[in-house]
């Protein structure tokens, strides 16, 4: 796809890898409008030239001021990079259920909501894409982080029957899964870690070559191991 010109709506674009996918978008020619739920990041975004809105889709509510502020303005490129983690480990203590909502909100009712509520807008383009950042968890889950994994997992599967929905539309429907990456989610983590900007590069060069699938970094390792054997790679990510 030609990203020239082309209006993207990237959720939450003003810090990790969408804020890098937002640069790297804006230097190709797109019109980017990113969301986010942090006011001072969001200021900065405006600031260097992007039209922000302020948006917490870990609720119907968040999702429905997206709608509402959108509007019936054109729309190319869904980029459903959003997403949030939550500790949920029963080895560390009783986790708390109600803070999964959030996550599980966040991570796959709202990019449901917005295809949803948005379609009819990428449907009037003679080329649109919806790209829904998942993760490599997707396709293997790790032991510490369950919800976040089904979330993504459901993603995944709802992003390979959409495809399979919309084959003979204009609409591309492309699934990016990141390995670990350099962001504010992984700050704990030590080591191993993408930079986030390397990470926006190929899913961009995805959305370019209008791929269905972006395996990033290791995850293309990840996806050659679970295709040869699905139970070696539960085995090998079920450790950590």
């Amino acid at each position: 796809m030609e990203l020239k010109n082309k209006v993207v709506l990237l959720t939450g674009g003003s810090a990790g890898i969408g804020r890098e996918m937002a640069w790297q978008l804006k230097a190709k020619g797109a019109l980017v409008v990113v969301t986010g739920r942090n006011e001072e990041r969001l200021a900065a975004m405006r600031k260097d030239g992007f039209m922000a809105i302020a948006a917490d889709l870990s609720s119907a509510a968040g999702v429905d001021a997206l709608i509402e502020a959108w509007g019936e303005r054109e729309l190319d490129i869904l980029i459903n990079n959003a997403g949030q983690g939550v500790d949920h480990d029963f080895r560390q203590g009783k986790p708390d259920a109600d803070a999964a909502d959030g996550c599980i909100y966040a991570n796959l009712n709202s990019p449901v909501r917005l295809i949803t509520r948005l379609l009819p807008l990428l449907d009037r383009q003679e080329a649109a894409a919806i790209v829904n950042v998942t993760s490599g968890l997707a396709i293997a889950p790790r032991a510490g982080s369950p919800v976040y994994c089904a979330t993504k997992a459901g993603l995944r599967s709802y992003t390979q029957a959409l495809r399979a929905q919309l084959k003979d539309t204009p609409i591309r429907v492309i699934e990016a899964l990141p390995p670990v990456v350099d962001t504010q989610m992984t700050a704990d983590r030590k080591g191993g870690k993408m930079p986030a900007d390397e990470c926006a590069r190929q899913i961009v060069a995805a959305l370019e070559q209008d791929r269905a699938e972006a395996n990033v970094g290791m995850v293309k390792v990840l996806k050659a191991v679970h295709s040869a054997s699905p139970a070696l790679a539960r085995k090998v990510m079920l450790r950590f």
